[in-house]
């Protein structure tokens, strides 16, 4: 009884923010009309991952199972639950705006993303799993100083959890509010408190499968609408490309690059911190603890390599396919868009697309496969965001509890049921943290947002767990000493600095103009 009231409560608490839907779908917002096929679709998902929850929660019992799911995934499930935990809302929805808006440009992003994969099934998976336990504190201070080491990569993976978290939550966000006609602030709220439930109830277990279903369901939701945009170009490519130049307002200028990267260092920098912050996200990492042994966390790799190479195809056509098949579709689009005949301004086919760029896939679907598909890919890709802030949650959690509390804070002295309730509460905070994250940082483009997580990533994590790994020489402070400087050298780089130049032009131009 305690269990189903326990449920009881949960739907309860959901419910308040369901029927907040009602009078916001009445009232003079920038959404397409209600699509009750895409609801049923997404409330189908979220009660199907809600029995998987219920499910996991009776067979998470130990710390393994629930930071790791007791290491009995294969390594093929492993290689689809990485791809679904990898293919997030920055690579379905973002890649595909940033293709939408930039062409050519925005391929580096999904380029960055994927070449970091060869480097983690020939360098470090195998050593992951066997020196590691839960995180990937374990493996950066199996030598070395355990406090102080553990506290540095705790610190670093939160960091990265945050960003990451930035922009899964903004996509979840601008979806739900599409699709439900919700408050943007009131869509964070509702993904935030599912994350919190999948997570807090049904730990490793339950992620994994929602982390494979998805996958399943994007690979295939994502072919289907690739095979049918490409359809409506006679399955060519050169003709796709062709209508494109002639329907964007860059033309010719999407087919190569300078548009999104303007010079060889920036595109260097942003390929190698994309490259190698694969290799340091901690719930990709963390992943590499729920297989039984080395040669299946290598085999989980090598699926994963293949599945998300695969679907960043997928994503360049659905990008290059929406230049053209939007175009056509008004509907999709502000009024202050289209021109008085009613067909689409050319020079307003990227900023005047109604939801954003981040919307691109979302639509396309729509004009691909109407109301039908529309409500497929959306229920999908609300799946796709689930699956990764669960994981990247879980990852964050650990850290506390794991690292700071059992191994810092604790000095290993705690007990298996205290480490997992510490992680339930630090799950509930980081709900709360990505929630207002998701808020503040509204107007982002997701893709980018996850450039900076990998970013501090490829600079905090990467380096130290090399080191660790190969390099006998390093020492406890040289690892902490290199390690709090790519962190804090990250940070200062790719937020403070950008924040201060627009506080410092905001300044200038009032300066300028006193009485402006």
């Amino acid at each position: 009884m305690k269990r189903y009231a326990t449920w009881g409560v949960l739907f309860a608490l959901l419910t308040p923010f369901m029927l907040a839907a009602a009078p916001a779908l009445s009232g003079a917002v920038e959404q397409q009309a209600l699509n009750l096929t895409a609801i049923y679709m997404f409330v189908a998902f979220v009660a199907g991952t809600l029995g998987i929850t219920y499910w996991a929660a009776k067979r998470t019992r130990t710390a393994s199972d629930f930071y790791t799911a007791g290491g009995g995934i294969t390594g093929f499930q492993n290689g689809l639950a990485i791809a679904g935990d990898y293919m997030s809302a920055a690579s379905f929805l973002g890649i595909s705006g940033l293709v939408f808006s930039s062409g050519y440009d925005g391929l580096i992003y999904s380029i960055g993303f994927l070449v970091g994969w060869p480097i983690i099934m020939f360098l470090i998976a195998e050593q992951i799993r066997n020196l590691g336990k839960f995180t990937f504190a374990d493996v950066s201070s199996y030598r070395f100083g355990q406090t102080q080491i553990r506290t540095m990569a705790a610190i670093s993976s939160l960091v990265v959890v945050s960003f990451y978290l930035i922009a899964q939550m903004v996509g979840a966000g601008k979806l739900i509010q599409l699709l439900f006609g919700l408050d943007y602030w009131i869509a964070v709220v509702l993904v935030g408190i599912l994350m919190m439930i999948y997570v807090i109830f049904g730990g490793m277990t339950a992620t994994t499968w929602v982390q494979i279903i998805k996958a399943v369901l994007l690979l295939c939701g994502a072919t289907f609408m690739a095979g049918s945009a490409l359809y409506y170009f006679g399955f060519s490519p050169e003709e796709m490309f062709r209508q494109a130049v002639e329907a964007h307002p860059k033309a010719a200028a999407i087919m190569s690059p300078g548009s999104l990267v303007k010079d060889p260092i920036n595109a260097i920098s942003l390929g190698l911190a994309l490259m190698f912050g694969t290799a340091g996200l901690p719930h990709i990492l963390m992943r590499f603890f729920t297989v039984p042994d080395a040669k299946e966390a290598r085999k989980s790799v090598f699926y994963a390599t293949g599945f998300i190479g695969y679907f960043y195809i997928l994503t360049f056509i659905i990008g290059f396919a929406a230049i053209v098949l939007l175009a056509q579709h008004p509907e999709f689009f502000k009024p202050a868009a289209l021109a008085a005949d009613g067909s689409v301004l050319k020079d307003q086919l990227v900023t005047g697309i109604n939801g954003g760029t981040n919307m691109v896939a979302i639509r396309l679907a729509e004009a691909v496969g109407g109301n039908l598909f529309l409500g497929f890919i959306s229920a999908v890709a609300f799946a796709t965001i689930l699956a990764v802030v669960s994981g990247l949650t879980l990852a964050g959690a650990s850290a506390i509890s794991h690292d700071l509390y059992a191994n810092v804070i604790a000095r290993g002295r705690s007990n298996e049921t205290t480490e997992i309730r510490v992680s339930k509460y630090a799950t509930f905070g980081l709900g709360l943290v990505a929630i207002g994250l998701g808020i503040v940082f509204e107007k982002q483009n997701v893709a980018f947002m996850v450039g900076l997580a990998f970013a501090i990533a490829a600079s905090a994590n990467f380096p130290v767990l090399i080191a660790s790994i190969f390099w006998s020489k390093m020492t406890t402070r040289g690892a902490l000493i290199g390690g709090f400087a790519g962190l804090i050298s990250a940070v200062v780089l790719t937020v403070l600095l950008k924040r201060c130049g627009a506080m410092c032009s905001a300044m200038w131009a009032q300066m300028a103009n006193p009485l402006g």
